[in-house]
């Protein structure tokens, strides 16, 4: 248990994530009060069960198009939120950015050229790009998996198969199609784009597989080593492993050490054999740096040398004032922002989530992060019409102690959004039970609601010392339930203050939560029916 438990506090995205898109109606008035809410005897079971003893449940269902409220339990009280708050920030960055939006990452080529020798510098200007093409499909759409590789700590977790440096590969071989085979100089990694916040994970203006080393160890045979692949390989990073594979049923336990400076990673411990391979990352804790050097690598690869060394910091002090009259040699552009939007949802990519603050900011002409608050709320005042005091945030992924939603704020913001152009697409990018995304793992055999319910959960749980057990801080879900006969309801459940003895029966609590929601699905589909 302890080694999946980071710190005093851990907001889980992922098997575990947090789910925050609330449904409801703006103009739905007050709610019948929770001890009159009858929400039948299968859903009070599980509200009821060990381990929700001193647990507060919140409920609201609502009907968009009539405003009717069919179930509500503390629809006003606030809640610790979670990853729920994700909905708060990428539907502001939908708003500001726009979906169509692209983040172009040029290359400038300062000094003068001489033939196929540039004699000066490339400087690659950040543009605060998420994956830098290392997630873009052939189509151009991004990839994921249900559990991402930035929670590599929860069981499941899985790589996408793209190269991570595929941006910086194609910059390199651009780079070299505008006849430079030479750079008489260095090549620097200009951040200046925003100030990184302090935010965990702390977001930075140049991505590279989300600032993590992949780790992935395959069992082979009984009193053998372990096979290794990480990835990406970029020096001076270098891995090694002891780990050794032991008996069929055998204890699998993987640790991972690294140098202060990130850069010399070891794993040891064992993985028992015909076990799935188990997925470990390392942060990377200078991405200029790697930066540089995973373009100077790949510059190599298509001929073109720089005379620099490859390694060592990134020499900002080099970096011009300006670019005015500077060429531009490469560019690599990202796909649509709402790409990068259904990435952050589907798989609570909480990196993503806190770039989008980032993102705001920039677009308002701000390096500072936290100027994208009040953009924030003025989205919820005078777009959404959402009274902005129905949440307190001081992140974009739901991962500070202090934040607070209400269920009422939540359901109005799914509400908001069933009046966009952008309706339908942006109920897609969320998680569906039983299908993909967060909540891909409830929920999949023999049950009505599978792909009925599009929803964001939310995860908080830490560390209860005093009884030697977890303290599931919050368990939250936000989002719709289309009825059999293709109706869109919004709703909230969650729970806050649950108790569980260790990770894999908290994982208990996340599927009650959804099994709540599958069966709020079933009874509006059978009220239907009866109508």
């Amino acid at each position: 248990m302890r080694p999946m438990i980071c710190g005093r506090l851990r907001t889980w995205a992922g098997a575990g994530a947090t789910l925050a898109l609330l449904a409801g109606a703006a103009a739905a008035g007050t709610p019948a009060a929770a001890h009159d809410d009858d929400l039948g005897p299968a859903i009070e079971a599980i509200m009821h069960k060990p381990g929700y003893e001193h647990a507060q449940w919140g409920v609201l269902e609502t009907d968009p198009e009539t405003g009717r409220v069919i179930h509500s339990q503390f629809p006003n009280q606030f809640f610790v939120p979670g990853s729920t708050v994700k909905l708060v920030t990428i539907s502001t960055a939908w708003h500001t950015l726009g979906p169509n939006h692209r983040f172009t990452t040029p290359v400038m080529a300062t000094g003068t050229r001489t033939g196929s020798t540039l004699h000066g510098n490339l400087a690659l200007v950040a543009q605060g790009d998420l994956t830098m093409g290392g997630r873009t499909k052939p189509d151009g759409s991004v990839d994921y998996t249900d559990i991402d590789h930035t929670e590599a700590a929860l069981p499941g977790a899985s790589l996408t198969p793209e190269n991570p440096l595929a941006g910086i590969d194609k910059i390199a071989r651009q780079i070299r199609d505008a006849g430079i085979t030479r750079v008489d100089g260095n090549v620097i990694i200009d951040p200046r784009l925003f100030t990184p916040p302090a935010l965990s994970p702390q977001p930075t203006p140049l991505i590279l597989n989300d600032n993590l080393i992949d780790l992935l160890t395959t069992p082979t045979t009984p009193g053998q080593p372990a096979k290794l692949f990480w990835r990406p390989q970029v020096s001076p990073y270098h891995v090694t492993s002891t780990v050794r594979t032991v008996s069929s049923g055998g204890t699998t336990s993987v640790n991972v050490t690294a140098s202060p400076d990130g850069t010399q990673i070891h794993l040891s411990g064992t993985i028992a054999a015909g076990s799935q391979p188990l997925l470990r990352v390392s942060d990377i804790q200078d991405p200029n740096a790697f930066g540089r050097t995973a373009l100077i690598e790949a510059l190599a690869r298509v001929g073109v040398t720089v005379t620099a060394p490859p390694t060592g910091p990134n020499p900002l002090k080099q970096l011009p004032a300006s670019y005015r009259d500077t060429p531009r040699v490469a560019a690599y552009v990202s796909p649509p922002y709402s790409q990068y939007a259904k990435l952050i949802l589907k798989v609570s990519h909480n990196l993503g989530a806190n770039l989008a603050l980032c993102n705001m900011a920039v677009a308002r002409g701000s390096k500072n992060c936290f100027d994208a608050f009040p953009i924030e709320h003025d989205f919820l005042t005078n777009v959404a019409q959402i009274d902005p005091k129905q949440f307190q945030l001081a992140d974009g992924r739901g991962g500070v102690p202090g934040e607070r939603v209400t269920p009422k704020g939540l359901v109005e913001l799914l509400t908001y959004w069933l009046h966009t152009p952008d309706a339908k697409a942006f109920r897609r990018l969320l998680p569906i039970l039983g299908v993909d995304g967060s909540n891909g793992i409830s929920c999949t055999t023999d049950c009505p609601a599978k792909g009925k319910v599009f929803a964001k959960p939310g995860t908080i749980i830490g560390d209860d010392e005093l009884n030697q057990q977890l303290a599931a801080t919050a368990q939250n879900e936000a989002g719709y339930l289309q009825t059999d006969d293709g109706r869109l309801l919004t709703f909230f459940v969650g729970v806050n203050g649950a108790s569980s003895p260790d990770l894999q029966s908290f994982l208990s609590i996340f599927n009650d939560v959804n099994q709540i929601t599958a069966l709020l699905q079933e009874q509006a589909s059978a009220g239907e029916a009866h109508h």
